[in-house]
């Protein structure tokens, strides 16, 4: 079971609900909720590893991220303005590793619920 640990400020209007929701997601490896808040345009840039392009890359990227399993995940803190947002905090894996990460997002518009792209900062630590 994956612990989640959310600063209490980290959800106090729609675009960070969602956001901490997205984060979750990814925690959990709830790929079919992940691939549901994406556009079929998605653009993912992990920094300093790959950029993924669509949803069908998105998706089989998502099945490859299955195979290690989170054990915990720390939100720090969420950002959002207009049709833009921001998560940081660390994620700790079941195999002892931890990993601060800071991802940054675009919405298709202001009010948009569809993430149209990532962009992934990632250090272990």
């Amino acid at each position: 079971m994956t612990k989640i640990t959310v600063k209490p400020d980290c959800g106090n209007a729609p675009k960070k609900e969602l956001l901490k929701q997205l984060n979750i997601a990814f925690a959990k490896a709830n790929s079919d909720f992940l691939t549901d808040i994406v556009s079929d345009d998605i653009e993912w840039d992990i920094m300093g590893d790959q950029k993924i392009s669509g949803k069908e890359q998105f998706s089989r990227k998502l099945e490859t991220l299955k195979s290690e399993k989170v054990s915990e995940l720390i939100l720090d803190r969420i950002l959002t303005h207009g049709k833009e947002g921001a998560a940081n905090g660390i994620i700790k894996m079941q195999n002892g590793k931890e990993y601060a990460f800071s991802d940054f997002y675009e919405f298709t518009s202001a009010k948009g619920a569809k993430v149209r792209s990532i962009t992934s900062y990632i250090v272990r630590i």
